[in-house]
């Protein structure tokens, strides 16, 4: 079953044209094209289908529903400021994306398999809620009773770092102890996600 979801988001990434996973990477690095007998065609795509491909995207890379988009779209438009920009500082500040962020886990499946798995902590207290939203100021760790597991000696010695860009600025990380601090709301130009968001708010404002 793990082979098959493997399987599945290489050929997912082909088609968005982004890596999702580390195996995905390197496959794409061989063959940088679409899956698919007709992958190495050109294909002309209509403007509604470079906007519903540019909002795949971006949903891709937080593994998220449509539902789960679409109540983030619905959240960042009633903010003040630019639609676009709050939409992916909202779903930067999900638990699950700032495990990833925080070099916790390789991948944002995993990073919301050890939330689900009751591992992580936010001021003390067990979240079980990937999409939990994380504010500036919150202490977020691995729980004492699992930092001791293979999965966490890992990620505490740095190894995630070969898959994963830099830390950014709104996380004061400690990695060495499994915990981070959101230490401010994040900005659209520091979340590190392949994305044209206005093409994402012509999708949604259609």
């Amino acid at each position: 079953m793990a082979q098959n979801r493997a399987r599945k988001l290489v050929r997912q990434s082909r088609a968005l044209g982004i890596a999702l996973t580390p195996k995905a990477e390197r496959y794409m690095q061989r063959r940088p094209y679409r899956p698919g007998e007709h992958g190495r065609g050109r294909v002309k795509e209509s403007d509604y289908s470079v906007r519903l491909k540019e909002k795949q995207r971006l949903r891709a890379q937080y593994g998220l529903r449509e539902a789960q988009m679409r109540r983030a779209w619905n959240e960042a438009r009633r903010e003040e400021g630019m639609a676009g920009e709050n939409l992916i500082e909202l779903l930067e500040m999900r638990l699950d994306a700032l495990v990833l962020r925080a070099g916790f886990a390789r991948t944002i499946a995993q990073a919301r398999q050890v939330v689900v798995h009751r591992h992580i902590m936010v001021d003390g207290n067990i979240v079980d809620r990937p999409s939990f939203r994380v504010q500036p100021g919150m202490i977020v760790q691995v729980k004492p009773r699992s930092q001791a597991s293979p999965q966490f000696l890992v990620a505490a010695q740095g190894q995630h770092a070969d898959v994963l860009p830099a830390v950014p600025e709104y996380l004061r990380v400690e990695l060495e102890k499994l915990r981070f601090e959101l230490v401010r709301r994040p900005k659209r130009a520091e979340v590190p996600v392949v994305c044209d968001v206005q093409m994402v708010v012509e999708h949604y404002s259609r």
